[in-house]
Protein backbone atom coordinates (compact mmCIF):
# COMPACT_ATOMS: atom_id res chain seq x y z
CA UNK A 1 0.00 0.00 0.00
CA UNK A 2 1.41 3.73 -0.86
CA UNK A 3 0.84 5.66 1.93
CA UNK A 4 2.17 8.49 0.28
CA UNK A 5 -1.64 8.29 -1.53
CA UNK A 6 -4.23 7.50 1.96
CA UNK A 7 -2.47 10.10 3.85
CA UNK A 8 -2.08 7.64 6.66
CA UNK A 9 -0.59 4.08 7.68
CA UNK A 10 -1.98 0.92 7.80
CA UNK A 11 -1.35 0.73 11.41
CA UNK A 12 -3.21 3.02 13.02
CA UNK A 13 -3.25 3.33 16.44
CA UNK A 14 -6.62 1.14 16.98
CA UNK A 15 -4.88 -1.60 14.81
CA UNK A 16 -1.76 -1.81 16.71
CA UNK A 17 -3.89 -1.95 19.64
CA UNK A 18 -5.37 -4.87 18.16
CA UNK A 19 -2.04 -6.59 17.36
CA UNK A 20 -1.04 -6.18 21.07
CA UNK A 21 -4.39 -7.52 22.52
CA UNK A 22 -4.23 -10.10 20.47
CA UNK A 23 -0.69 -11.23 21.15
CA UNK A 24 -1.70 -11.06 24.75
CA UNK A 25 -4.37 -13.35 24.56
CA UNK A 26 -2.12 -15.70 22.91
CA UNK A 27 0.69 -16.03 25.44
CA UNK A 28 -1.59 -16.43 28.50
CA UNK A 29 -3.06 -19.53 26.42
CA UNK A 30 0.39 -21.13 26.88
CA UNK A 31 0.97 -19.49 30.48
CA UNK A 32 2.89 -16.71 29.98
CA UNK A 33 1.25 -14.37 32.73
CA UNK A 34 -0.39 -11.29 31.53
CA UNK A 35 2.31 -8.90 33.70
CA UNK A 36 5.15 -11.03 32.05
CA UNK A 37 3.87 -10.43 28.21
CA UNK A 38 3.36 -6.89 28.62
CA UNK A 39 6.99 -6.24 30.27
CA UNK A 40 8.12 -8.09 26.68
CA UNK A 41 6.48 -6.51 24.41
CA UNK A 42 7.02 -3.05 25.92
CA UNK A 43 10.47 -4.03 25.85
CA UNK A 44 10.29 -4.40 21.77
CA UNK A 45 8.33 -1.53 21.31
CA UNK A 46 11.26 0.26 23.11
CA UNK A 47 13.69 -1.74 21.09
CA UNK A 48 11.46 -0.57 17.87
CA UNK A 49 12.34 3.19 18.73
CA UNK A 50 15.69 2.86 19.10
CA UNK A 51 16.14 1.02 15.86
CA UNK A 52 14.28 4.01 14.02
CA UNK A 53 16.57 6.31 16.06
CA UNK A 54 19.26 4.18 14.67
CA UNK A 55 18.17 4.99 11.42
CA UNK A 56 17.11 7.73 11.36
CA UNK A 57 20.78 8.97 12.31
CA UNK A 58 21.93 7.12 8.76
CA UNK A 59 19.73 8.83 6.71
CA UNK A 60 21.00 10.77 3.78
CA UNK A 61 22.28 14.68 3.44
CA UNK A 62 20.25 17.24 2.41
CA UNK A 63 19.10 17.31 -1.10
CA UNK A 64 22.10 18.68 -3.52
CA UNK A 65 21.42 21.84 -5.22
CA UNK A 66 19.95 23.84 -2.35
CA UNK A 67 21.13 27.12 -0.60
CA UNK A 68 23.64 26.57 2.69
CA UNK A 69 20.43 28.01 4.93
CA UNK A 70 18.14 25.38 3.52
CA UNK A 71 21.12 22.67 4.27
CA UNK A 72 21.36 24.42 7.99
CA UNK A 73 17.81 23.83 8.48
CA UNK A 74 17.44 20.36 7.25
CA UNK A 75 20.59 19.28 9.66
CA UNK A 76 18.79 21.24 12.24
CA UNK A 77 15.67 19.20 11.82
CA UNK A 78 17.30 15.99 11.49
CA UNK A 79 19.25 16.89 14.72
CA UNK A 80 15.57 17.67 16.49
CA UNK A 81 14.41 14.24 15.09
CA UNK A 82 17.21 12.18 16.39
CA UNK A 83 16.90 13.65 19.54
CA UNK A 84 13.10 13.05 19.97
CA UNK A 85 13.46 10.30 18.95
CA UNK A 86 16.31 9.09 21.58
CA UNK A 87 13.69 10.68 24.39
CA UNK A 88 10.71 8.49 23.14
CA UNK A 89 13.15 5.66 23.48
CA UNK A 90 13.95 6.43 27.04
CA UNK A 91 10.52 7.06 27.59
CA UNK A 92 9.55 3.43 26.19
CA UNK A 93 12.38 1.52 28.07
CA UNK A 94 10.72 3.26 31.27
CA UNK A 95 7.53 1.60 30.88
CA UNK A 96 8.87 -1.61 30.32
CA UNK A 97 11.01 -1.48 33.35
CA UNK A 98 10.55 1.51 35.37
CA UNK A 99 12.75 4.38 36.04
CA UNK A 100 16.41 3.46 35.91
CA UNK A 101 17.92 3.99 39.30
CA UNK A 102 21.67 2.80 39.18
CA UNK A 103 24.26 1.82 36.82
CA UNK A 104 23.94 -0.70 34.26
CA UNK A 105 25.60 -3.29 36.46
CA UNK A 106 25.28 -1.95 39.62
CA UNK A 107 23.91 -4.63 42.66
CA UNK A 108 20.34 -5.10 42.01
CA UNK A 109 19.43 -7.77 44.49
CA UNK A 110 17.26 -5.75 46.87
CA UNK A 111 15.47 -3.32 44.52
CA UNK A 112 15.42 -5.23 41.50
CA UNK A 113 14.77 -9.06 42.26
CA UNK A 114 15.07 -11.11 39.43
CA UNK A 115 12.14 -12.60 37.98
CA UNK A 116 11.33 -15.16 35.29
CA UNK A 117 11.08 -13.05 32.53
CA UNK A 118 14.92 -12.11 32.87
CA UNK A 119 15.76 -15.94 33.63
CA UNK A 120 14.32 -16.83 29.99
CA UNK A 121 15.51 -13.90 28.00
CA UNK A 122 19.08 -15.13 29.53
CA UNK A 123 18.24 -18.54 28.27
CA UNK A 124 17.69 -17.58 24.95
CA UNK A 125 20.74 -15.54 24.77
CA UNK A 126 23.01 -17.75 25.97
CA UNK A 127 21.91 -21.08 24.45
CA UNK A 128 23.00 -20.31 20.91
CA UNK A 129 26.12 -18.78 22.02
CA UNK A 130 26.93 -22.35 24.08
CA UNK A 131 25.93 -23.86 21.52
CA UNK A 132 28.65 -22.21 19.28
CA UNK A 133 31.61 -23.87 20.96
CA UNK A 134 29.82 -26.77 22.54
CA UNK A 135 26.67 -29.53 22.54
CA UNK A 136 23.58 -29.77 24.50
CA UNK A 137 23.87 -29.31 28.32
CA UNK A 138 23.06 -32.02 30.69
CA UNK A 139 22.58 -29.80 33.64
CA UNK A 140 19.49 -29.97 35.70
CA UNK A 141 16.80 -27.02 33.83
CA UNK A 142 16.45 -26.25 37.51
CA UNK A 143 19.65 -25.61 38.35
CA UNK A 144 20.26 -23.41 35.06
CA UNK A 145 17.82 -21.07 36.29
CA UNK A 146 19.35 -20.64 39.96
CA UNK A 147 22.96 -20.10 37.94
CA UNK A 148 20.95 -17.68 35.76
CA UNK A 149 19.11 -15.46 38.76
CA UNK A 150 22.45 -15.57 40.91
CA UNK A 151 24.18 -14.21 37.04
CA UNK A 152 21.15 -11.70 36.75
CA UNK A 153 21.61 -10.84 40.20
CA UNK A 154 24.57 -8.67 40.21
CA UNK A 155 23.42 -5.97 37.59
CA UNK A 156 20.54 -3.63 37.67
CA UNK A 157 17.28 -3.63 35.60
CA UNK A 158 19.11 -1.76 32.97
CA UNK A 159 22.07 -4.15 32.69
CA UNK A 160 20.02 -7.08 32.27
CA UNK A 161 17.64 -5.66 29.51
CA UNK A 162 20.95 -5.12 27.32
CA UNK A 163 22.64 -8.29 29.09
CA UNK A 164 22.46 -10.73 25.36
CA UNK A 165 24.70 -7.39 23.76
CA UNK A 166 27.12 -7.88 26.51
CA UNK A 167 27.50 -11.97 26.41
CA UNK A 168 27.52 -11.66 22.69
CA UNK A 169 30.54 -8.87 22.77
CA UNK A 170 32.15 -11.35 25.10
CA UNK A 171 31.92 -14.21 23.35
CA UNK A 172 33.31 -12.48 20.35
CA UNK A 173 36.11 -10.79 22.33
CA UNK A 174 37.36 -14.14 23.68
CA UNK A 175 36.36 -16.73 21.25
CA UNK A 176 39.36 -18.21 20.91
CA UNK A 177 39.76 -18.60 24.24
CA UNK A 178 36.58 -20.01 24.87
CA UNK A 179 37.45 -22.67 21.83
CA UNK A 180 40.09 -23.56 24.00
CA UNK A 181 37.94 -23.73 27.10
CA UNK A 182 35.09 -26.17 25.92
CA UNK A 183 37.75 -28.40 23.87
CA UNK A 184 39.33 -29.26 27.04
CA UNK A 185 36.69 -29.03 29.91
CA UNK A 186 33.41 -29.49 28.42
CA UNK A 187 31.24 -32.21 26.89
CA UNK A 188 32.96 -34.31 24.26
CA UNK A 189 36.53 -33.73 27.09
CA UNK A 190 37.78 -36.72 28.99
CA UNK A 191 35.95 -34.21 31.81
CA UNK A 192 33.22 -35.85 33.78
CA UNK A 193 29.53 -33.67 33.72
CA UNK A 194 29.46 -34.25 37.43
CA UNK A 195 32.51 -32.19 39.33
CA UNK A 196 34.07 -29.11 39.65
CA UNK A 197 33.43 -28.73 35.52
CA UNK A 198 29.89 -29.59 35.84
CA UNK A 199 28.95 -25.72 34.14
CA UNK A 200 30.49 -25.97 31.36
CA UNK A 201 28.46 -28.68 30.31
CA UNK A 202 25.44 -26.31 30.57
CA UNK A 203 24.81 -23.09 28.05
CA UNK A 204 24.64 -20.60 31.79
CA UNK A 205 28.58 -21.39 31.92
CA UNK A 206 28.71 -18.59 29.46
CA UNK A 207 27.04 -15.63 31.46
CA UNK A 208 28.98 -17.30 34.21
CA UNK A 209 32.13 -16.26 32.80
CA UNK A 210 31.20 -13.51 31.84
CA UNK A 211 30.82 -12.19 35.34
CA UNK A 212 33.46 -13.58 36.39
CA UNK A 213 35.58 -11.59 34.30
CA UNK A 214 33.42 -8.45 34.50
CA UNK A 215 32.14 -8.63 38.01
CA UNK A 216 33.42 -11.39 40.09
CA UNK A 217 33.02 -10.15 43.79
CA UNK A 218 29.49 -9.34 43.49
CA UNK A 219 29.18 -13.01 41.45
CA UNK A 220 30.71 -14.26 44.31
CA UNK A 221 28.62 -12.31 46.50
CA UNK A 222 25.51 -13.60 44.86
CA UNK A 223 26.53 -17.49 44.30
CA UNK A 224 26.85 -17.61 48.00
CA UNK A 225 23.21 -15.60 48.69
CA UNK A 226 22.17 -18.69 46.25
CA UNK A 227 23.81 -21.09 47.91
CA UNK A 228 25.22 -22.55 44.88
CA UNK A 229 27.86 -25.03 44.96
CA UNK A 230 31.13 -23.00 45.09
CA UNK A 231 33.20 -26.11 43.70
CA UNK A 232 31.17 -25.07 40.05
CA UNK A 233 32.54 -21.84 40.33
CA UNK A 234 35.96 -22.44 41.45
CA UNK A 235 36.29 -24.80 39.00
CA UNK A 236 35.10 -22.96 36.04
CA UNK A 237 37.37 -19.54 37.29
CA UNK A 238 40.16 -22.75 37.20
CA UNK A 239 39.70 -23.82 33.98
CA UNK A 240 39.14 -20.57 32.73
CA UNK A 241 42.94 -19.29 33.67
CA UNK A 242 43.87 -22.41 32.27
CA UNK A 243 42.54 -21.55 29.14
CA UNK A 244 44.37 -18.31 28.74
CA UNK A 245 47.12 -19.90 26.41
CA UNK A 246 47.19 -22.82 24.24
CA UNK A 247 48.67 -25.79 25.45
CA UNK A 248 52.00 -27.27 24.12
Amino acid sequence: MDTAETGRHPLDSASVLNAKKTLFELLGRVGVFRGEAEELVALVEAGAVADAHSEAGKAAGAPAGHAELYVTGWHDGARAVGEEFARVAERALERAIGPAVSGPMGGARVHHPVGRVDVERAKVAVTPLHLAFSTTSDLDPEVSDEVLTAVLGTMSVVGRVGYAGQLERFTEAHRQRLDRLYARYGPGSPIAVHGRYSLLHSPTSIAVLERLTGSPAALRAEWEHAELPPAWLEGLSIAWQASETPQD
